[in-house]
């Protein structure tokens, strides 16, 4: 069983709290973490002679950062990265359903929604006959919910220390590993001014690290400008203050991870963009009888395949608001055809449409659908395209990339670390030229 510690700080102010002596194995000392942030540590063992000889992967996510946001918004720093390096000024595309927890697992496994399993923020198992929700510590921390092998479990299975600064699926025990180093996400703080430059703090913390404890691939995750974009619309003032202020962020970043003087390539994206949304809701038991059948959000699973060709009749031709399909005849551009997951039938909006199956219970608080959403199809609705910068000693400088699925970013971190990564839904091909050696030389 791995032996889990807090940074040496947080354990001996939890030690003295609770009157409990230190355990006989100590932590790794991290001098220069931030409080604000515990980390705790798995022992994997050290990095390998092999992974030490590595450059340095920090990959950071700013959720629900449009493609559009950094040129609208003048964003000095994620402007400058992207002419140091590489960039997608046409933005990248996520994959289908546009939402955070399906796409932060698709950049790191490689895989559709559809094979990874995770295929919504909540959605039900036939199987399990269970629920899995973003808010669910339980569900989010049990390995069993995810497929695939995550890049930090990828590298630490060949010899390589790793670590999360939150990202979904980090704290779960995934491919037979957890990240060396990874935080608890807790939505109370994780907004705070402190939690978020913690996340700098702890980065060069753990950089400082001795070689063999230092991790070469590091995650970073915010949660801003999402959670502007949703409550007030991404045009909104709120919205352009806050990309601003996650773009000052990455300036810290940058100018924090320069200053250890570490090869590190620095790798900016985001899972989705954003939309305000027309209308008011779509509710599918206007249009169906969906008696029998568990429903979450607008996923609908019948338990008969009379009850699912029974609702899929009734929904086809109902509103040009949306379309449903069996799920075995979804386009295949969704990649949304092979998981009981997304339920049977599938309904697909049409435009920036707020679909649900049920409306509040007699008596509930019926709100509006907020104002800006994610989710739709990215063909569909362009505004759901995300961003991708990069930059770094094994990137091409001044380069631009046209739109690219971001299943193809798996398959080029991998090779950024050194690392041979499984046949995934990505190809290197599509980001090599990016890549000083081109994408064949697979050690530095």
């Amino acid at each position: 069983m791995q032996f889990r510690t807090w940074g040496r700080a947080a354990l001996a102010s939890f030690a003295l709290a609770f009157g409990l002596g230190l355990a006989a194995q100590q932590p790794v000392s991290l001098q220069g973490q931030n409080p604000a942030l515990p980390i705790l540590h798995v022992d994997n063992g050290p990095n390998s002679a092999a992974a030490q000889a590595q450059h340095y992967v920090v990959l950071v996510s700013l959720d629900g950062f449009r493609w559009d946001y950094a040129k609208r918004e003048g964003a000095k720093n994620l402007l400058a990265l992207g002419k140091q390096g590489v960039w997608a000024p046409d933005g990248m595309i996520p994959s289908f359903p546009s939402l955070t927890f399906p796409n932060h697992f698709t950049i790191v496994t490689g895989l559709y929604p559809e094979h990874h399993g995770l295929v919504a923020n909540s959605f039900y198992d036939e199987t399990k006959q269970a629920r899995y929700a973003i808010g669910d510590p339980q569900a989010v921390s049990d390995g069993s919910w995810y497929s695939g092998t995550p890049l930090w479990s990828l590298a630490e299975s060949q010899g390589m220390r790793t670590a999360c600064l939150f990202w979904p699926g980090s704290e779960a025990k995934i491919a037979g590993y957890e990240p060396s180093y990874y935080v608890h996400f807790d939505s109370r703080t994780e907004g705070t001014d402190a939690v978020q430059q913690a996340r700098i703090d702890n980065a060069v913390a753990l950089l400082k690290l001795p070689a063999a404890d230092r991790p070469h691939f590091i995650t970073v995750y915010y949660s801003e400008p999402d959670h502007e974009g949703h409550a007030f619309g991404p045009d909104a003032p709120e919205t352009r203050a806050a990309a601003l202020k996650m773009d000052a962020m990455v300036g810290k970043l940058k100018t924090a991870l320069d200053a250890t003087g570490l090869p590190i390539d620095l790798v900016v994206v985001s899972d989705h963009g954003m939309v305000r949304i027309e209308g008011g809701w779509v509710t599918l038991d206007q249009f169906a009888d969906l008696k029998g059948f568990e429903t979450v959000g607008a996923l609908l699973y019948g338990k008969t395949e009379e009850d699912r060709e029974r609702v899929y009749n009734q929904l086809k031709k109902a509103s040009s608001q949306f379309v449903a399909y069996r799920r075995k005849e979804m386009p295949a551009g969704l990649h949304d055809s092979e998981n009981p997951r997304s339920g049977d039938p599938i309904v697909v909006a049409t435009g920036p449409y707020a679909i649900r199956a049920h409306s509040p219970q007699a008596g509930g608080n019926d709100r509006p659908p907020i104002p800006g959403q994610h989710g739709f199809d990215p063909r569909v609705v362009p505004e759901m395209k995300a961003s991708f910068f990069a930059a770094g000693p094994d990137i091409v400088a001044g380069k631009t990339v046209a739109p690219f699925e971001n299943v193809n970013l798996y398959p080029w971190l991998a090779h950024l670390l050194g690392l041979q990564a499984p046949k995934s839904d990505g190809s290197l091909d599509v980001l090599a030229g990016t890549l000083r050696d081109g994408g064949t030389d697979t050690k530095k």
